[in-house]
C-alpha cells in the first residue's frame, strides 16, 4: 500500500511539470516539525531533505516543487514505542518580488506520509499542506530559502507545523546566444617612399570621433554613441504592465534581449531605469508597485549578464503619467518602465 501511493504522488508531479520549458533547482533542507498534540508524537522534532524546483513559464504560478524530508533520527510515541517519519512531498510556489534580492513566497500542495511503525493511528496516507516563505539571493548562484508550512492529514484531521531552512542551488540557465564579431584583419602593404610634408590635421566638428570627411551624419547630439559612419546609436526599452501586476509579459523577451547586447556592445555604458503605474489605488500602493516593475526589469536584463552595478532604477508610482488617467487606454500607457542607456 505504501508503494502505491508513493507511485502516485511521484506520477503525478511528474506529469503536471512534464510540459514545461524551464530552469531548476535543488535546495538541501533541515527543520522541524512541530505537533499540535492529537497525534500521540513527540511535540517536537528534527526533519531534514531535499527539495527540487521546476521554474514555469506562462502560467499563474512561479515554481513546482518536489520534496522529500525525513525525520533525523527516530520519533517517540507517548504511550509507548518509536517510528520513523518521511515525507514526499509537492507544492504550487507563486513569487512575490520585494527588492531586487528579496521576495515572499506562498505555496499549497500534498504529499504522503510513511511511518516506519504504525500506531496509535498513525498510518501511512495523504496529507496537504499550505505556507509561506522568504527567498534571499545571496549570489546569481546561491540563494537562502525558509518557510512555515501547516500539514494536515486526510486521513484524521491531525495537524503538524513544518518550518524549513534551506541553501538552493539553480541549474539551467538560458544561453543568451550573443553573436561574438571576429575583428577584422586589414592587410599590411608597404608604404611607398615620399617625401616628408607636413601632416594634415582633418577636422571633426561634431566631436563625436568621426572626422568630417567620414562624417555621414553632421551635428551628431553631443553623447550620442555612433557608428563608423558617425551616426548615432541609439536604444531604449518600454514595457508596459497589466493591471496591478510587476511580471513582464513575454512579448518584451527580444526587446531585452536587444537592450541587453547593445550594453554589452558598450561595456562603460550603464542603463536608466524608471518605473510608473496609473493612478488607480492609493499613491503608497502604487509607489511599491512601481519599485517591483523597476526590480522585475532589472532581473530580465541581469539574466542576461548584465551586471546589477550598471543598472539604476527608480519607482516614481503615479507621479510622473505619460497619458490621462481618465481613460483605459492611457491608465494602460501609463503603466510602464522605461529604460534608456547613459554614460
Amino acid at each position: 500500500m505504501k508503494k502505491v501511493l508513493l507511485s502516485t504522488v511521484l506520477c503525478a508531479s511528474l506529469m503536471f511539470a512534464a510540459d514545461s520549458s524551464y530552469k531548476y533547482e535543488v535546495t538541501p533542507l533541515v527543520g522541524g516539525v512541530v505537533t499540535e498534540g492529537n497525534t500521540t508524537l513527540d511535540d517536537h522534532y528534527g526533519v531534514g531533505g531535499l527539495s527540487l524546483g521546476f521554474n514555469l513559464e506562462e502560467s499563474m504560478f512561479d515554481q513546482i516543487e518536489l520534496g522529500f524530508l525525513r525525520s533525523l533520527g527516530d520519533v517517540d510515541y507517548d504511550k509507548g514505542g518509536d517510528t520513523s517519519i518521511s515525507r514526499i512531498f509537492t507544492n504550487v510556489i507563486k513569487n512575490y518580488d520585494l527588492t531586487t534580492n528579496t521576495s515572499l513566497y506562498t505555496l499549497i500542495g500534498a504529499g504522503v506520509e510513511v511511518f516506519g511503525h504504525e500506531a496509535y493511528k498513525n498510518e501511512t496516507g495523504f496529507f496537504g499542506n499550505y505556507g509561506v516563505g522568504l527567498r534571499y539571493n545571496i549570489s546569481d548562484d546561491l540563494i537562502f530559502k525558509t518557510d512555515v508550512r501547516h500539514m494536515i492529514e486526510t486521513d484524521h484531521g491531525d495537524n503538524s507545523l513544518l518550518y524549513t531552512f534551506g541553501l538552493a542551488i539553480p541549474f539551467g540557465k538560458k544561453a543568451t546566444n550573443v553573436t561574438k564579431h571576429e575583428p577584422v584583419k586589414e592587410e599590411v602593404k608597404p608604404e611607398p617612399k615620399k617625401e616628408v610634408q607636413a601632416k594634415k590635421v582633418e577636422l571633426d566638428s561634431d566631436n563625436d570621433g568621426v572626422v568630417d570627411s567620414k562624417d555621414q551624419c553632421a551635428n551628431t547630439p553631443k553623447g550620442d554613441f555612433v557608428d563608423e559612419k558617425g551616426c548615432s546609436l541609439k536604444t531604449d526599452l518600454n514595457i508596459n504592465f497589466a493591471f496591478d501586476s510587476a511580471k513582464i509579459n513575454n512579448s518584451y523577451e527580444s526587446k531585452i534581449k536587444k537592450f541587453a547586447e547593445f550594453m554589452k556592445s558598450f561595456p562603460s555604458t550603464k542603463a536608466k531605469i524608471e518605473a510608473h503605474t496609473d493612478s488607480i489605488g492609493t499613491e503608497k500602493y502604487n509607489q511599491k508597485l512601481s519599485e517591483r516593475r523597476a526590480a522585475s526589469t532589472v532581473n530580465a536584463l541581469k539574466a542576461y549578464n548584465i551586471d546589477a552595478k550598471r543598472l539604476k532604477w527608480h519607482g516614481y508610482g503615479e507621479s510622473k503619467p505619460l497619458a490621462t488617467n481618465a481613460t483605459k487606454e492611457g491608465r494602460a500607457k501609463n503603466r510602464r518602465v522605461e529604460a534608456t542607456i547613459v554614460k
